[in-house]
């Protein structure tokens, strides 16, 4: 019996590792695939779901762990960008580098978190997503209004010519030779968004088994009961507020580097919306979840943009409804269909299906 089950631990192991293998050389060779059969559009797609499953895990930690309705979550995303945006381009005639300002972006997000989490410590529910809500609107019209007396982040003309992102003497703006293979641009994009989501993702796993990750899953489920069993809750929500803002700095002053350009247009409650249904709708508190989320949520309205107008067109020779506002009915009801028959999520922890599973038994009885 010890040995079959020293011979099973290395079985699994080996497929453990085999399997991770796997995973890696098909994502070190998804870029090409994608460029090479549906073009540089999708690539950039691509590049842009890494930033939102980056932003997807940061709230994971504010709603899936800790329980708390963020809605204004994008504030921390635009000030990660505006970072950028003011260390990284002429507008005030800095040129930092990214491996300064990158984690300045964290920090200061960070703090931004920690200063929402601060006064809705005693918010829940309906509430606390108001307030949230509020904070996120409060930063969007700070930036679009910062022009005077004295111009900080050009109102809303935004802030462009933002410097590529650079690393060392290598900038990803142009195409990269890699043991003479050429590597380019979105390509070079891809790979860095790609690492630190990966780490990103390592961080939120370490978090999750961890005795924060617990504390918060406690105040997730029963706030007095942690509170008698002595988490200092007050603390503990902080914390979820400050290092779920700092991921979304993170990838703020990614999507700066990557884009070139930043408004505060790009920083409405419609964002904040989105990003609070991948979470939803890939799986509250389950990471692999969140990632699911995050990917159909970016994929799905953009394949919904390209195929509304040649679907119509093959149906009825000619469109009949405006392919944008078709994109947006087929998108909602796509997500209506999957909170009726999935209300869970796509793919929720195991916990979580147990609790829906018990729910929905009690409710037949």
């Amino acid at each position: 019996m010890m040995t079959f089950s020293f011979d099973s631990l290395r079985q699994d192991k080996r497929a453990a590792i085999a399997a991770t293998v796997g995973i890696g050389l098909v994502l070190a060779v998804f870029p090409f695939i994608v460029g090479s059969a549906l073009g540089n559009s999708w690539l950039r797609i691509l590049d842009f779901a890494l930033l939102y499953i980056m932003l997807a895990l940061g709230l994971n930690i504010v709603v899936g762990f800790a329980g708390l309705l963020d809605m204004g979550y994008i504030a921390f995303y635009a000030v990660g960008a505006y970072l950028y945006a003011l260390l990284a381009s002429p507008h005030f005639g800095l040129h930092l580098p990214v491996w300064i300002i990158i984690p300045c972006g964290a920090v200061l997000a960070g703090i931004a978190g920690a200063l929402l989490g601060a006064p809705t410590l005693r918010l829940r529910g309906d509430y606390l997503a108001i307030v949230t809500l509020g904070f996120g609107e409060i930063v969007r019209i700070f930036m679009n209004n910062l022009n005077a007396p004295v111009n900080i982040t050009n109102g809303p003309q935004g802030i462009s010519s933002i410097d590529p992102i650079h690393l060392g003497g290598v900038t990803l703006a142009k195409p990269l030779s890699v043991l003479g293979i050429t590597v380019p641009s979105l390509h070079a994009y891809y790979y860095l968004f790609l690492a630190l989501a990966l780490l990103i993702i390592f961080v939120s796993i370490r978090l999750q088994d961890s005795r924060i990750g617990r504390a918060w899953v406690a105040i997730r489920e029963d706030e007095i009961a942690a509170k008698a069993c002595g988490i200092n809750t007050r603390n503990i929500k902080l914390l979820a507020f400050t290092m779920g803002a700092s991921f979304g700095g993170v990838a703020g002053g990614l999507f700066a580097g990557f884009q070139g350009f930043v408004s505060p247009e790009s920083f409405n409650l419609m964002e904040s919306i989105m990003i609070l249904c991948m979470v939803v709708l890939g799986g509250m508190g389950h990471i692999p979840g969140v990632i699911l989320g995050g990917v159909m949520l970016t994929v799905l309205p953009e394949f919904f943009r390209h195929s509304a107008g040649p679907i119509q067109q093959a149906l009825f020779g000619k469109i009949l409804l405006d392919p944008e506002a078709l994109r947006m009915l087929l998108f909602g009801l796509a997500l209506v269909l999957v909170m009726l028959y999935r209300p869970a999520g796509l793919w929720p922890s195991t916990i979580r299906r147990r609790e829906f599973s018990s729910g929905t038994d009690k409710e037949g009885a």
